[in-house]
């Protein structure tokens, strides 16, 4: 024990010097947090928080733009701005100034409801309720088209969007444009309703909880895990840089001359660099809980999770902690350790679900999702923040941080031993 204490005091000794480093290892990653999480909480609010501008030229002045005009205002995700021309609304768009653009063609209206009393018109004359209709004295109406106009840089998912709920208004209008037609057609009395023209069928989302719970993913949910994760892995840098400088300095040599074993002075470092790993969890906590509310964002809800959450911790700190060792083991110098360190966290982030989520990934970078530590960390994290998880939920994913660990570590010992050996 008092072999394990010297090696400890020695790690902490080395970190207390490097002011420079502990910044770097508790205040970026709190700088970190609370500038993703602000521009990433549009994406989980409600449509209602957010509004985008976007201009509409209504060539039309009837039902069908009216009915497009309310139908964009009720969803409260857009403003409508007025413009007068296509060419106008086309030049704003292209030069970034707007979003979207919508042209509602002429007579677009009038010519919907013509073309529907003719086919209402030509069914009910095949059931013989009237004469037919001669096809020559026909009106012959041409079809038309809402031109949309997206800035260049409008991602296909706000596209999409916007396409499939003006899809919706137009076929609605068409459904009671029919309702419409066919009623003028089988009765005299226009007050008289005789067909129900509410939807039958609706859908609602909910989301998915436990019986009495009341879960609502946010921003804050979703980042303070994620980026917590990724501030604990970047100790691999600091770790592995302290491993090669000592190397490089010959304090492993007049270690090696001391009754003290390899894995001892590893222990020494695991507990150190654990200590931070859950003061820098701890900090990351504080902001959610303390500092989003003041700037607008949800609050960090941990109430009853607590313990679970140092649980977790501890092994996601334990396998970044093993990752560093023997990083900092095999590498030869800092500028190995320092580039590769910070390049593989960024890799196993990106693979493992911190930047984007592991399913909307291609089926190959699915796969190898699962064997990215950090995607084991974050699955825990959110088994605990979104879906209110025991222990024994847990236990696969803390399990396989355990055992990366020890693999890590082992591998360490091995290979110093056998590279001191030669």
């Amino acid at each position: 024990m008092h072999k394990l204490w010297a090696s400890t005091y020695k790690e902490f000794l080395l970190l207390a010097r490097d002011i420079g480093g502990v910044a770097i290892l508790f205040v970026m990653p709190l700088v970190l947090i609370i500038t993703i999480t602000l521009i990433q909480d549009s994406t989980f609010r409600t449509i209602s928080d957010v509004t985008i501008p976007i201009l509409l030229v209504d060539n039309d002045n009837g039902k069908v733009s009216q009915t497009i005009e309310i139908g964009l205002k009720d969803s409260n995700a857009f403003e409508i701005v007025p413009c007068n021309t296509e060419e106008e609304a086309k030049a704003l768009v292209y030069k970034g100034k707007y979003q979207l653009a919508i042209i509602v063609p002429e007579d677009l209206s009038a010519d919907l409801e013509l073309k529907v009393n003719q086919n209402v018109e030509g069914i009910i004359a095949k059931f013989g309720l009237e004469e037919e209709q001669d096809e020559s004295q026909l009106v012959q109406i041409s079809s038309k088209e809402i031109r949309l106009y997206f800035d260049p840089a409008t991602q296909q998912s706000f596209k999409s969007s916007v396409k499939n709920g003006i899809d919706r208004m137009i076929a609605k209008i068409e459904t009671e444009s029919i309702y419409k037609a066919f009623q003028q057609q089988v009765t005299d009395d226009p007050e008289e309703q005789i067909f129900e023209t509410e939807n039958f069928i609706s859908y609602r989302e909910i989301v998915a909880q436990n019986e009495g719970e009341d879960i609502l993913p946010n921003s804050v949910q979703h980042n303070v895990p994620a980026w917590t994760l990724f501030a604990i892995f970047f100790i691999i840098v600091p770790l592995s840089i302290n491993i090669v400088k000592e190397k490089s300095q010959g304090t492993f040599v007049r270690l090696r001359t001391n009754p003290v074993s390899y894995s001892t002075v590893l222990l020494g470092k695991t507990l150190i660099y654990l200590v931070v790993c859950i003061i820098q969890f701890v900090l990351m906590l504080l902001i959610g809980i303390f500092v989003f509310p003041e700037i607008g964002l949800p609050t960090l809800d941990v109430s009853g999770r607590l313990p679970l959450l140092f649980l977790v911790t501890i092994f996601i700190g334990l396998a970044a902690i093993g990752l560093g060792l023997l990083l900092g083991t095999v590498a030869t110098t800092q500028e190995q350790s320092a580039p590769f360190g910070a390049t593989l966290v960024v890799i196993l982030a990106a693979m493992g679900g911190v930047w984007v989520p592991v399913f909307v990934m291609p089926k190959f970078m699915q796969a190898m999702s699962n064997i990215s530590p950090m995607n084991w960390g974050l699955n825990a994290y959110y088994d605990v923040f979104l879906r209110n998880a025991g222990v024994v939920e847990v236990i696969p994913e803390i399990g396989l941080l355990f055992l990366f660990f020890i693999a890590t570590t082992a591998v360490a010992i091995i290979y110093n031993n056998k590279k001191n050996a030669v």
